[in-house]
């Protein structure tokens, strides 16, 4: 399909001109990648820009004995890798890798920095961008922190609702495809572990699992494991 069509739905490049986009498909590189293609790795070069066009990407960091914890997962629209607009390390400390099969556009550092030169309101955009995402990941943080693996589950499976949740059969369901993997990597622990809590959930009746996805079914009751109140 025209890249022009996919750059008009990178939420950052909303009511951008026309001549300010024809010149971003001049300066981007567009990839499709494969399930499970890395896109950076920890020691790449910190000096590529990307935007999220289709598919879903998780960004994650290795600990020091291999383990992964995922950061961020991320929707067509987004912007990553943009910690080479704000750091001054020259190689990446994270890694990214495509959930699904996706298409990303790639614009290297010095050509997105004139952009964003030239478009003060872009460059509000990108710096919201940036905003609700590391809060996104500081709130993660702060869940390894404070809750114990059932609290981090409940409160993982309530912020997924929120994103992904569609009414179905007296609960909601996440439309969302993780494998249990992934959401070990979500809350900082083990497959086992995660799928030894979410049978618990399962025989205390706040979700239900069928073909793989999962339904809340009682979420006051996983508001209550995961100390929400509202």
């Amino acid at each position: 399909m025209d890249k022009m069509w996919y750059l008009k739905r990178i939420n950052i490049f909303k009511d951008i001109s026309q001549s300010e986009l024809e010149n971003i498909e001049h300066i981007a590189i567009h990839k499709f990648l494969k399930k499970k293609d890395l896109i950076y790795l920890p020691g790449d070069r910190n000096d590529k820009v990307f935007l999220l066009k289709e598919g879903r990407v998780k960004i994650s960091r290795l600990s020091e004995d291999g383990r992964e914890m995922t950061m961020v997962i991320l929707e067509p629209g987004e912007i990553f890798g943009e910690s080479a607009l704000y750091s001054e390390k020259e190689h990446r400390s994270t890694m990214a890798e495509a959930l699904d099969d996706a298409l990303v556009c790639t614009i290297y550092k010095n050509e997105f920095e004139s952009l964003l030169k030239r478009n003060p309101d872009l460059s509000l955009r990108v710096t919201r961008a940036i905003g609700r995402k590391r809060r996104e990941v500081e709130s993660r943080l702060e869940d390894m922190v404070f809750r114990n693996v059932p609290s981090r589950l409940a409160h993982l499976l309530i912020n997924l609702s929120k994103k992904y949740g569609k009414e179905k059969n007296a609960g909601v369901l996440l439309d969302v495809d993780l494998t249990h993997l992934e959401i070990a990597n979500l809350i900082g622990s083990t497959r086992e572990t995660t799928t030894t809590q979410l049978n618990n959930l399962k025989r205390q009746g706040l979700i239900s699992i069928q073909n793989r996805q999962i339904y809340i079914t009682d979420q006051g009751g996983l508001k209550d494991l995961a100390d929400i109140y509202e």
